[in-house]
């Protein structure tokens, strides 16, 4: 038995006041990080700047989260030299 709200992702507000999944905010997170430059990573802030001009509103800590959650190390961590 699971809980009803397993079924559904939680919603964020964009800048125009639409909403959209956390699953799709993920999901651009993943793009963005698999698109970087590896030898200079993208930063959670930077991630939060790039979401916020395509009026996506989030926090650095959020970023943060959900990079977690998806088991995504940190951009120090992402490093190659």
């Amino acid at each position: 038995v699971l809980p009803l709200k397993y079924f559904f992702s939680t919603g964020l507000s964009t800048i125009g006041g639409r909403g959209i999944s956390s699953r799709s905010v993920k999901a651009r997170i993943k793009e963005l990080i698999d698109n970087e430059d590896k030898n200079c990573p993208c930063s959670d802030q930077h991630i939060a700047d790039v979401l916020g001009a395509e009026g996506i509103r989030l926090s650095r800590r959020t970023v943060a989260k959900y990079r977690e959650q998806m088991q995504i190390m940190p951009s120090a961590f992402r490093k190659r030299r």
